[in-house]
């Protein structure tokens, strides 16, 4: 199949990295877009990343080869029976939001489970909307397939060959296995985050714990600052998924609770030592859907320009660097600087560079 001409409903973080991503592989794909936002399409047509620009449903080429849904996943759901009015049953239909079977049903309920094929790119960001959008986005990020029951084998390896064109990875499963396992490694831990923050606020009544607050913590509820209108839509969509863990972890934080109020130090160190191992089993699985955290905590002096020397000796000898960040808190002895990979060929390289020229580990 060529993807010659496809079409965007939705154009904000996922759908314009996506749309950028599908631009900078196939820069000769005509790409039509139907967003309320105006000046992002806007922003889109000026960039060339968008031919053209649709006012309403009815627009929608018939025979287009594949329709984006990236709007919020209510929105998502609630098109899809003006769609099946005007498109070509040859048309595949994906979108991109992150809970899956309530849209699957409806894709089932209106007959267009041939064509509909549910899809979730495991990526995002701090800030939202198209002009936080980024080519490389989904690059090397998890893209879950959820095809419909009568969507064709050889219509997912289409699929599948196109996501991984882009710099994707494809992964199939049910639409049943992909919410409850989002609900326990993505929206759980939104929604932690946002309660942990919530919790700062009402407790620091001197501001102290804002100040302290880096470190761990800032790690943990980085998400916390996430678009409120999409997890709301998603806590609704997902609604048993997520209080069935929810209801699990309070169980886990009862027994944690329990554990510290009857000083058990046997029990409190069995927590850390069975969680810990198998935090470290994600790393080296080769199997696992969590990419291999090949790390480095690096002493480096602030001074202007430390960065930047760095990156070119990494960048000189080959080594990619998959994220750069600064340690404000060392609590646990780490370096000022701290440098992921995408190997562990290019972590121990970089520790031999690094050390060559005299930047302690």
């Amino acid at each position: 199949m060529e993807w010659n001409r496809i079409t965007f409903f939705g154009l904000g973080l996922i759908g314009g990295s996506l749309a950028k991503a599908i631009k900078k592989v196939y820069p000769d794909t005509h790409i039509s877009v139907l967003d309320k936002d105006k000046s992002s399409v806007q922003i889109a047509l000026s960039e060339g990343i968008v031919n053209q620009e649709l006012k309403s449903f009815e627009e929608i080429e018939r025979d287009c080869n594949l329709l984006f849904l990236c709007a919020p996943v209510e929105e998502n759901r609630s098109c899809l029976k003006k769609l099946k009015k005007q498109l070509s049953p040859h048309t595949l239909l994906s979108d991109v939001g992150s809970t899956k079977t309530a849209i699957m049903e409806e894709a089932e309920k209106l007959g267009l489970s041939a064509q509909f094929c549910g899809g979730h790119p495991m990526a995002g960001a701090e800030l939202s909307g198209y002009k936080a959008s980024d080519a490389l986005l989904l690059e090397n990020a998890y893209y879950l397939l959820t095809p419909g029951k009568d969507f064709s084998s050889e219509n997912t390896e289409k699929m599948k060959t196109f996501l991984s064109s882009i710099g994707s990875i494809p992964f199939v499963m049910s639409p049943e296995e992909h919410d409850r396992s989002v609900a326990c490694v993505s929206h759980l831990p939104h929604l932690i985050a946002a309660s942990l923050v919530k919790l700062l606020k009402q407790e620091d009544e001197k501001g102290s714990m804002k100040k302290l607050a880096a470190g761990g913590f800032k790690d943990i509820s980085r998400i916390a600052s996430s678009s409120p209108v999409m997890w709301q839509q998603i806590c609704l969509s997902n609604k048993k998924p997520i209080l069935e863990m929810i209801e699990a972890y309070m169980q886990q934080l009862e027994e944690i609770r329990s554990s510290i109020k009857k000083e058990e130090p046997h029990a409190i160190e069995e927590l850390f030592q069975e969680s810990g191992a198998y935090r470290n089993s994600m790393d080296s699985s080769a199997q696992g859907l969590i990419h291999s955290d090949y790390a480095l905590s690096i002493r480096v002096q602030d001074h202007p320009g430390a960065i930047s020397i760095i990156s070119t000796i990494l960048a000189s000898n080959r080594v990619s660097i998959r994220n750069i960040g600064i340690n404000h808190n060392r609590e646990k002895g780490e370096g000022a600087l701290q440098l992921s990979f995408y190997t562990g060929e290019d972590c121990e390289m970089a520790k031999k560079l690094l050390h060559k020229y005299g930047f302690g580990l």
